[in-house]
């Protein structure tokens, strides 16, 4: 799996002019399924999100999880994360999940994150999304489980 964290100050998702998904202060969690992938990928991706020291102390070094912070999770599933550009002008999806699995896993993440962080807010699958964000820092953090 891949994810791409936004330490954020608010973000919201909104679908069709109405809000699905906000959070305060904390993570922007954008998901993408590869092929591959199975839900014990999913797990070790989310444990790494959850324990990740990208929030700054008291001295303002980033040494704190979003966890110490008490900061909220607000998931956007997006296969674009796993565009080939190589070649070309038109990036290619193939390394994304299908999208039944893609689903299947993103669910699966969303659920374990709710059972194991208190603030977990979402997007909705394939849906079109506005997503609108305050970048923290900025700091923007790739990770790839696979």
């Amino acid at each position: 799996m891949i994810a791409l964290l936004q330490r954020v100050s608010e973000a919201r998702v909104v679908i069709a002019g109405e809000t699905v998904g906000q959070i305060g202060a904390g993570l922007l969690v954008l998901v993408c399924a590869e092929p591959d992938d199975t839900e014990a990928v999913g797990q070790k991706l989310l444990a790494k999100i959850l324990k990740l020291r990208i929030f700054s102390d008291e001295a303002g070094k980033m040494n704190r999880s979003v966890q110490d912070v008490g900061g909220g999770l607000l998931v956007v599933s997006q296969f674009t994360l796993a565009a080939d550009t190589k070649s070309g002008n038109r990036p290619g999806f193939s390394a994304a999940a299908p999208p039944g699995l893609g689903e299947a896993l993103y669910d699966r993440f969303v659920e374990a994150a709710r059972a194991q962080h208190p603030v977990v807010q979402t997007g909705r699958f394939g849906a079109d999304m506005q997503v609108h964000l305050v970048n923290d820092g900025p700091v923007t953090i790739p990770l790839n489980m696979s």
